[in-house]
C-alpha cells in the first residue's frame, strides 16, 4: 500500500524500544513459534527493551467464549514464557489490562482513514465471499488498534511475520499523519523486523496456505501442546511431493511442501535452507522426514512440557500478567497523556 501522507522532517531519536503480541484466539503453533516466539526470545538478549502481550482485544473482533478466552490467554502467556520469554528481563502482560491501548485506538481511529481501512488484505480476505456488513466493526477497524498497541510505547521495532507488513505500514502511516496533523515530532515511525527462514510456516497439508489455527483440520498444523507422538506423526503425514530433494535451492522452486518442510528444519536446527538442502540432496522423503520429526520434538517438547506445568497453576500466571501490566502502564500513560494534551483535550483530574 503506498502511504498517504509525508514523513515529518527532522525526527527526534526515539529510545530503542520493541513491542509485539500474539492472539489468544486458539492455540499456539509450529509457526507461532517459528514466526514469533523464537525470534522473541532473541530480540530479549540484544540489549533492547522488549514489550510482549497477548492482545486478548484483538481476539474479540470476532466473537470468543469468555471462558474459553480466559483459558486461551493464559496458554499464550504459558507459549511466551516456556519458549523462553523472562518476564523479569521483559515485560509480558496481556492488552486489556493497560487501558492506554483502548483510549489511543480511539484517537488512532479519528486520525487514520477509511480508505486505509478498507484496503487492508486480511479485512478483504476474511470478507470475501460474505456479507461484509455482517463482520464486526472491530474486525474492520482493529489495525487502529494495533498501531496504538504499538505506539502507546513509542515503540521503535516490531518483529512480526511477512503477513502483517501491511498493518506495520498504516501504523507508520497513523504516525506520520499524526505527528503533520498536529505540526509534532511526537511518535516515532516504526521498523517492522522480519527476519529468519521460517517467519511464514506455511500448513502441513497445503503448501501454499499459511499455517493456521483456525483451520478446520488439526493435521494442517503442529500445536505447541502437541505430543511428542503427534509431532512425528503430523511430519509424517504432511505432504510432499515424489522428488527427492534437491542439491540446490533453486530446486525448491514450484514445490511449496517441500520447501516449507526444509524451511521448518532450517528454522528449527538454526542452519541456512543452504545448508539443509546440502545436507539433504538427493534424500527421499522417507529419510527427510524422520529426521525433521526428531528435531522438531526435541525442540518442542521441552516447550510443551514447561507449558502443561505452567498452565497447571494459573494464579501464577495472572500474577506474572499483572505484574507486567503495572510496569507496561507506568511506561504507556505518560505517552497517553501527552497525546491528550496535544490534541487538546482538558485533563485536570489526571493531575
Amino acid at each position: 500500500m503506498s502511504s498517504p501522507a509525508t514523513a515529518v522532517q527532522t525526527p527526534k531519536a526515539f529510545k530503542p524500544r520493541i513491542f509485539s503480541g500474539i492472539q489468544p484466539s486458539g492455540g499456539l503453533t509450529l509457526g507461532n513459534y517459528l514466526g514469533a516466539l523464537k525470534r522473541f526470545v532473541e530480540k530479549q538478549d540484544e540489549g533492547i527493551e522488549t514489550i510482549y502481550c497477548v492482545v486478548d482485544m484483538h481476539a474479540i473482533t470476532v466473537w470468543q467464549d469468555p471462558s474459553v478466552l480466559r483459558q486461551q490467554t493464559r496458554e499464550a502467556a504459558a507459549g511466551f514464557i516456556a519458549a523462553g520469554i523472562d518476564p523479569k528481563r521483559s515485560i509480558l502482560f496481556n492488552q486489556s489490562q493497560v487501558s492506554a491501548h483502548a483510549e489511543l485506538s480511539w484517537v488512532f481511529n479519528c486520525v487514520a482513514r477509511m480508505g486505509w481501512m478498507s484496503r487492508m488484505t486480511q479485512w478483504k480476505d476474511k470478507t470475501a465471499g460474505k456479507n461484509a456488513e455482517a463482520a464486526s466493526l472491530g474486525l474492520f477497524a482493529y489495525p487502529a488498534l494495533m498501531a496504538a498497541d504499538i505506539l502507546a510505547y513509542h515503540a521503535t521495532m516490531v518483529p512480526v511475520g511477512e503477513d502483517q507488513r501491511q498493518h506495520l505500514e498504516l501504523t507508520r502511516d497513523i504516525a506520520i499523519k499524526f505527528n503533520n496533523d498536529f505540526k509534532v515530532d511526537f511518535f516515532p515511525v516504526v521498523e517492522p523486523v522480519i527476519e529468519g527462514v521460517a517467519t511464514k510456516v506455511m500448513s502441513l497439508r497445503d503448501g501454499t496456505r499459511k499455517m493456521s489455527k483456525s483451520d478446520p483440520s488439526d493435521q494442517t498444523r503442529i500445536n505447541l501442546t502437541d505430543s511428542a507422538e503427534t509431532i512425528a506423526a503430523k511430519i509424517r503425514k504432511a505432504k510432499t511431493d515424489p522428488e527427492p530433494l534437491p542439491d540446490t535451492v533453486e530446486g525448491l522452486k514450484d514445490r511449496p511442501e517441500a520447501r516449507n518442510l526444509v524451511n521448518i528444519y532450517a528454522a528449527l536446527s538454526g542452519h541456512t535452507v543452504d545448508q539443509v538442502i546440502r545436507d539433504f540432496a538427493g534424500a527421499q522423503f522417507g529419510t527427510f522426514k524422520p529426521a525433521l520429526a526428531d528435531l522438531a520434538v526435541a525442540s518442542l517438547s521441552p516447550i510443551t512440557t514447561e507449558m502443561n506445568r505452567l498452565m497447571a497453576d494459573p494464579a501464577e500466571i495472572d500474577r506474572i500478567l499483572g505484574d507486567g501490566a503495572d510496569r507496561a502502564d507506568a511506561i504507556a500513560q505518560p505517552i497517553l497523556e501527552q497525546v491528550y494534551d496535544i490534541t487538546g483535550m482538558i485533563r485536570s483530574r489526571r493531575k
